[in-house]
């Protein structure tokens, strides 16, 4: 799948009724610009306000997860949204005439047919990514409920599912990759226990329910009364049990379909952390609440990795320069040569990696009781890494050399010593002009910024 944030290449619009208001709502996926997100907007509501979908505004998980923001409510958003994600949809407006999407059949199916009729549209902004680094979990000790992520290429998810019920049993489901989704998850409709629709039904809380939009595992006796609640509140003539232990009038979609919609709500509650994620997802007897605990958690992680603008790279990758390639580039030697390894490089950004070791010659003179490494030699290493970006887009680049002319916001905020490996990236601030070079730089060890400064350079023939 293309790294490039996409939308919707036309207008979407569905109808049905809500599962839990009961009501006909009228709902329009909209296409919107980069870095959107999704946006719910009442336009039932004076003003048509909008609430995000920001794991932030959720206010309750009881049978679905309801976000509310100053007082407009968006109830079941979960299918909607894991229909968005799995369709590889980063922007879009979600227009409501009420305050739940249609249940439709339970699934995200017809939410991912209207998406694939109406095409994807690819935009040109980056995709930004939650990339994660080292296990993190959250566990309900109420319930036993865990959900752990671990590092991973794609965004997997496992779940597995044990309502200690005959009827259902263990269950598990897995998707390797979001290509999965359409076929393997989409069609999984939500479930319910025979005792928990009763309670429901009691509360009168499943107004738009049907035996078509749900399943419903059966168990407890199907007494005389409880029966006729289910043929009043489902508009049929007849209400019995299959051998499989589910109501008629529905037919699983897959053996594990519980196992199976429960992955699907795992995708639409961390749809709210509001980025894509890079990881492996395990959830044990995942549901709404434990969904998005984590998901707050996954949230304030990316907010944290954001924030120190950390560049992702691979230390065991193929280097785009080794030590040889650089002098190829670069006039410098040792030890005044500051650059062992570039790791990315593209028209507009390099990432380049200095091994810290004590037998620097600046040790031996500089706090050799407690080594640091000059401030003003982390600055020059930088140069040289922004000098490559500079010179490896020129035909001739031994003819150029690169020369400071002005440095501004220059900041350091920790020590750098023995044993680090310092990281710098570099941004051009703007398009190279005139052979002057206005750059962005940053330096981190590990997941800190120990270094920022803005450069300017000269770009100049070199005399022979």
């Amino acid at each position: 799948m293309s790294d490039k944030q996409k939308t919707i290449r036309e207008e979407i619009k569905l109808s049905g009724i809500g599962l839990h208001t009961g009501r006909e709502v009228n709902l329009t996926i909209k296409p919107a610009k980069e870095n959107t997100g999704f946006v719910f907007v009442r336009t039932d509501l004076e003003g048509h306000p909008q609430v995000e979908a920001d794991v932030n505004y959720v206010t309750t998980t009881e049978r679905g997860t309801t976000l509310e923001k100053l007082g407009v409510k968006i109830h079941t958003c979960e299918h909607l949204l894991a229909a968005l994600v799995g369709m590889d949809i980063d922007n879009a407006f979600l227009e409501m005439n009420s305050a739940e999407p249609p249940i439709l059949d339970g699934s995200s199916k017809y939410f991912v047919e209207a998406i694939e009729k109406a095409g994807v549209k690819e935009q040109d902004l980056a995709r930004e990514y939650l990339v994660v680094k080292e296990v993190m979990n959250y566990i309900d000790p109420s319930t036993g409920s865990e959900i752990t992520v671990i590092p991973a290429d794609d965004y997997e998810i496992t779940t597995m599912v044990d309502f200690g019920t005959k009827v259902l049993g263990t269950q598990n489901a897995s998707m390797k990759n979001l290509s999965e989704f359409k076929d393997e998850i989409a069609p999984a409709r939500t479930f319910s226990f025979l005792h928990e629709l009763e309670q429901l039904l009691d509360a009168n809380l499943i107004k738009g329910g049907d035996i078509s939009n749900a399943i419903v595992y059966v168990d407890k006796e199907l007494t005389p009364e409880t029966t006729e609640k289910l043929k009043l509140a489902f508009g049929k003539d007849e209400v019995s049990i299959r051998p499989n232990g589910i109501l008629d009038n529905l037919t699983l979609n897959f053996p594990n379909e519980a196992a199976r919609h429960k992955l699907l709500d795992v995708i639409g509650d961390l749809a709210l952390v509001g980025v894509r994620i890079k990881g492996r997802v395990i959830a044990n007897k995942p549901g709404h609440f434990v969904n998005t605990q984590f998901a707050k958690k996954l949230n304030r992680q990316y907010k944290l990795q954001k924030r120190k603008n950390v560049p992702d790279f691979d230390l065991k990758a193929e280097p785009v320069f080794d030590i040889n390639g650089i002098m190829k580039l670069l006039p410098h030697r040792p030890p005044f040569l500051l650059v062992d390894k570039i790791l990315q490089l593209s028209e507009t950004h390099v990432v380049g990696l200095k091994n810290v070791s004590m037998n620097e010659p600046f040790f031996v003179g500089h706090f050799p009781k407690e080594p640091v490494m000059p401030g003003v030699l982390q600055i020059e290493a930088m140069a040289q890494v922004g000098g490559i970006l500079v010179l490896a887009n020129v035909p001739d680049p031994e003819n150029y050399s690169t020369y400071f002319v002005k440095m501004d916001n220059v900041k350091f905020k920790k020590k750098v010593v023995p044993g680090d490996q310092l990281i710098f990236k570099i941004e051009l601030i703007e398009p190279i002009r005139r052979g002057i070079v206005h750059m962005q730089g940053y330096g981190y060890v590990g997941d800190s910024v120990v270094v920022e400064a803005e450069l300017m350079a000269q770009v100049a023939k070199t005399k022979n």
